[in-house]
């Protein structure tokens, strides 16, 4: 499902990055809900695609989903 979404205790402390590179996801989605757009992320960093960062942002989205059950 979110195939460039990667998990390593070793990288981050196994918070969720880009293809196993040193780019959490929450960068991304943090940059993006701050204006961002995508050629300039793309910019400052040269080893993503254009998937990773919509990949980042379906993977946001997905764990937003979660319910939360208040007593």
């Amino acid at each position: 499902m979110f195939d460039r979404i990667t998990f390593n205790p070793q990288i981050l402390g196994g918070r969720a990055t880009i293809r196993g590179m040193r780019i959490p996801v929450s960068i991304l989605v943090s940059q993006i809900a701050h204006g961002a757009k995508t050629d300039e992320i793309l910019s400052d960093y040269p080893d993503l695609e254009p998937e990773d960062i919509r990949q980042a942002l379906e993977y946001a989205a997905w764990l937003s989903q979660e319910e939360v059950h208040v007593p």
